[in-house]
């Protein structure tokens, strides 16, 4: 079975059958017909098995978050990541959609609401593409959740997750991947790391931000009093999980198979840059405190993905491993700045996916390729400042309309139905407060 290593092959095999047999005689149009067909199936199956892999990361971001908070938070994390798919879907369904590949002008699309009259944005059937963009505001939603974990009101994050999965998403996923003014000025991100990660984690510093810290998190002095997760193994399980599913993220953002080459650059990209990310952030730890810090490894591992995500089609494997290598030097300060500034993110949402998302996409302007399909040459490859200053004016266009919708979305909320639980129910746990289960029904929880 070896000789059957990619499409091409498959398809001579099966060219060959059709020619020995008796439709041949009809010409060479129908083997024609024949083969664009099979490749529009290939592809379709790609397209699919993608939006599987990454709607399996939810899994991933319920057991990375469930695991890094206290054990009395755990069902309401969990919770909150299962309804995030299950807003994304209808608010993607009814509003998303057309927003982001509708018909319309540079800033958002107006045609297509409940899928009526909508277009696939690929080759591949409609349905098939709108399940793999589907996933991927899920994904974009889901990562607030870690960010304002263990005090925020259930009911408040199930109207943030629908408003940024049904509006704000789809308005930045319009402008660069929806033919908005972003994609006009070949501004570059494969996968995502702005589109999803960046949008997601300034979305999660905004919502922290307003949020405030939890009860006891700062001392008076204005020591941190370290909160730590309850169950490392669960969200080391998460981080594989996650690890997993983004060789579907990345790689079937090719939205096809083609000869199987740029999958196979994309996937080596994605893995190198997840072991530099977790392997310099398991260095930088362990020098700045003398212990090699698991979760913060995870962390890293987390952070090198998120920042190869945009790049990972236009870059060389080595340049991969650089970009993951900063991705985790970059999560461990920036978790150490927000401490410093006295802004308590639970699951380090932020220096994961804003931070690294803004890297990942700054990267590109370094490292990225023409030959690979860029619109220029990154800085480091002689193409000048042309295409690092495309890419820092997205981001940061993308970075200031998030923090900007969002918190006004967050204070609204904030001024209507309240966006923090009480003092009580954060004491008792939110498991109790809100939702009244226990994630470990029969076991003495001790904080």
């Amino acid at each position: 079975m070896k000789f059957l290593h990619n499409r091409k092959v498959i398809l001579s095999l099966i060219l060959g059958i059709l020619i020995l047999s008796p439709a041949a005689a009809e010409g060479d149009q129908v083997a024609t017909i024949a083969l664009a067909t099979i490749a529009l199936g290939l592809d379709t199956v790609w397209v699919l098995l993608g939006a599987f892999l990454v709607f399996f990361m939810q899994a991933g971001f319920g057991m990375v978050e469930a695991g890094f908070i206290r054990a009395k938070n755990s069902t309401n994390i969990l919770t909150k990541n299962f309804l995030d798919f299950c807003m994304a879907s209808i608010g993607f369904f009814i509003f998303g959609y057309a927003i982001m590949f509708g018909k319309g002008n540079d800033f958002l699309g107006w045609t297509g609401f409940f899928m009526k009259g909508a277009e696939s944005g690929a080759d591949v059937p409609l349905f098939a593409f709108w399940l793999f963009q589907a996933a991927f505001c899920g994904a974009a939603a889901t990562i607030v959740a870690g960010g304002m974990a263990e005090r925020m009101k259930f009911k408040a994050y199930i109207v943030y997750s629908f408003l940024i999965s049904a509006f704000i998403y789809p308005i930045i996923g319009h402008w660069t991947w929806g033919g908005g003014w972003l994609a006009g000025l070949n501004f570059a991100d494969f996968a995502g790391s702005a589109v999803v990660h960046t949008t997601g984690g300034v979305a999660a510093l905004v919502g922290t931000i307003i949020l405030k810290p939890r009860t006891g998190k700062y001392r008076p002095d204005g020591s941190v009093k370290m909160i730590s997760g309850h169950n490392i193994p669960l969200a080391s399980l998460g981080v594989f999980i996650l690890w997993f599913g983004w060789f579907g993220f990345n790689a079937g953002s090719t939205l096809g198979v083609g000869d199987g080459s740029l999958i196979s650059l994309v996937a080596i990209n994605t893995n190198l840059a997840a072991a530099a990310g977790g392997i310099i952030a398991m260095i930088v730890v362990w020098s700045k405190t003398g212990k090699p810090d698991l979760s913060m490894a995870l962390n890293g591992a987390l952070a090198g993905l998120v920042a190869v995500t945009a790049p990972c089609a236009f870059i060389s494997p080595v340049s991969a491993i650089i970009i993951g290598a900063v991705g985790g030097c970059l999560v461990v300060f920036a978790s150490l700045l927000l401490d410093k500034l006295k802004i308590d993110d639970p699951v380090g949402a932020f220096p994961v996916h804003g931070v690294n998302g803004i890297w990942g996409t700054l990267s590109i302007g370094l490292f990225g390729r023409e030959s690979l399909g860029l619109a220029h040459d990154g800085l480091l490859f002689g193409g000048g400042f042309t295409q690092l200053g495309v890419q820092a004016l997205g981001v940061f266009s993308i970075a200031a309309f998030v923090a900007v919708a969002m918190g006004i979305i967050f204070i609204i909320i904030d001024k209507t139905i309240g966006l923090r639980a009480s003092v009580e129910e954060e004491n008792i746990g939110l498991d109790i407060g809100e939702h009244g289960l226990e994630s470990y029904s029969g076991f003495q929880i001790i904080e």
